[in-house]
């Protein structure tokens, strides 16, 4: 299989021009269900949907500006501080610090086996401009102002509260800088040839979401979303971007991806904790990305919403 820094996986095109990890300091693992005994929705523990599984991180290993902040670039200036809020693994994150540097960068995230594997990377890759730590996306450990740039890729459609999320990382923004998130639209992903099993994994996908609490049409809510946080429309910059998989390899990446998310990550024990699959309907699931990736007139496409904000 094709390795996805050297293929063309995920062009990226915008109306002017993806870690995700959860922040909310919280265990994936060990979430209970809806409805169970210990299915309490706290904002320090909550569920982030598709987990930490290989599967998963193999798909964040492979983002970097070009393909999941380019919206972001001309804002970019060496010398600027930023927090990552939701930095994964961080190839993102330190992509970013490449280009701010010296200024300071700062990950953050809620998993440890990504923030060790992060930290590793950089060491590798002699990135020196950028540190990473555990943090609570609703209540982060920074000061008023400590911050040029906040950014969020792909982590407000995992909060059950984005608008508190919103106000918290406007706090940690300095005056005259700037906040960045970008989300997903699953309500807008769109395919070829059509499949039956393909639109029945995004119901699935928008009934585990909504069972939990989040908003897997996140992308076209993010312009409400600062409203209600209160930010002036003329501070706000809204756009859109894609990410495309349409080519031969990207085809055999995504589809491999999504069939062992299906059956193995945070995404599949959701599913059949919340009483809406069982392991036959997600084998099957499966088994459609599987037959999708063999087609070779297939396509797959994910709209998202993105956001600057002046603060």
């Amino acid at each position: 299989m094709a390795n996805p820094s050297n293929v063309d996986l995920m062009s990226n095109t915008a109306t002017n021009d993806l870690a995700v990890s959860i922040v909310a300091a919280g265990n994936a693992a060990t979430h209970s269900a809806p409805g169970s005994d210990h299915s309490d929705q706290t904002q320090e523990s909550e569920s982030y949907t598709h987990g930490h599984h290989e599967s998963v991180l193999r798909s964040h290993r492979a983002r970097n500006i070009a393909n999941s902040a380019a919206y972001l670039t001309s804002y970019l200036r060496p010398g600027q501080t930023m927090l990552d809020v939701g930095c994964g693994p961080g190839t993102l994150t330190i992509d970013l610090a490449r280009a701010l540097a010296p200024g300071q960068v700062t990950g953050v995230d809620a998993a440890d086996i990504v923030l060790e594997s992060a930290r590793a990377l950089a060491t590798e890759q002699g990135v020196n401009n950028v540190t990473f730590a555990q943090a609570n996306v609703y209540e982060l450990p920074f000061d008023d102002g400590s911050f040029d740039i906040v950014h969020a890729h792909q982590v407000l459609q995992h909060l059950s509260d984005p608008v508190k999320a919103i106000n918290e990382m406007r706090r940690v923004t300095a005056p005259g800088g700037i906040i960045a998130v970008r989300d997903a639209d699953y309500g807008a992903m769109t395919w070829y040839p059509p499949s039956e099993g393909l639109t029945e994994w995004n119901i699935l996908y928008h009934e585990v979401t909504s069972a939990y609490g989040y908003e897997a049409d996140a992308g076209r809510r993010l312009l409400s979303w600062f409203r209600a946080a209160g930010i002036d429309a003329e501070n706000i910059q809204p756009s859109a971007g894609v990410w495309c998989y349409a080519t031969p390899e990207s085809r055999e990446w995504w589809g491999a991806l999504w069939a062992e998310r299906c059956v193995a990550s945070n995404f599949a024990v959701q599913a059949r904790d919340a009483g809406l699959a069982d392991d036959v309907a997600l084998e099957d699931l499966a088994e459609e990305w599987r037959t999708w990736a063999e087609q070779p007139d297939g396509w797959f496409m994910i709209p998202h919403g993105e956001i600057i904000v002046h603060v």
